[in-house]
């Protein structure tokens, strides 16, 4: 077997010029002169195997993530339907009592009685959610948890706080879910003063 000889293929002989290579121009010493060893066939053959299998293990290597990848967002997507589907669960008895109170024939009084009852029971479920109502009438009016949707006249209330409430808004823990629309109170008295 003959020795092959591989070139480093660096800056250096980038630079090397047709009257360089003629032997023409003298060469700078600083300049780094290539000095590649010759490699034999079985040692060529040798550096090419572990080449080829380096690029497997790494294409591999990908395929393993891809497929982590995959994974983790189809354990996300499972994880999100099976949380829906506990608290859907615990919503599915108010349901069952709203179709009982439409099939009901009794008087009002007493539909809206059963009307009173499920909403408690709705409200005990958002409890164990850790759902809470914001506190809306009485209190002063902040944008952050109250949207106004105008003003009404007064003089029983601060001026700026909250005299109705339109829709009841919603927090899950810290986390604003919907803001309360509210009337805010205009005092009279209180701005003139």
């Amino acid at each position: 077997m003959e020795p092959l000889e591989i070139a480093s293929g660096g800056p250096a002989d980038e630079s090397v010029t047709p009257a360089e290579q003629t032997g023409n121009v003298a060469i700078d010493p600083v300049v780094p002169i290539s000095t590649a060893e010759p490699v034999t066939r079985a040692e060529f053959d040798q550096l090419k195997a572990e080449r080829d299998q380096l690029l497997d293990r790494l294409a591999r290597l990908q395929a393993e993530f891809d497929n982590a990848r995959k994974r983790a967002e189809r354990e996300r997507v499972e994880f999100r339907d099976y949380a829906n589907g506990a608290v859907v669960e615990q919503f599915l008895p108010v349901l069952d009592n709203f179709e009982l109170a439409l099939k009901s024939t009794g008087t009002t009084h007493q539909l809206r009685a059963g009307v009173v009852l499920i909403v408690k029971q709705m409200e005990e479920i958002l409890g164990k959610l850790q759902v809470t109502p914001i506190a809306t009438v009485g209190e002063a009016f902040d944008p952050r948890v109250h949207e106004a949707l105008g003003t009404v006249e007064r003089d029983d209330l601060p001026d700026q706080h909250v005299a109705e409430e339109i829709r009841r808004g919603y927090r899950l823990r810290e986390r604003l879910l919907r803001p309360a629309m509210v009337r805010v109170a205009h005092n009279p008295k209180q701005t003139s003063e």
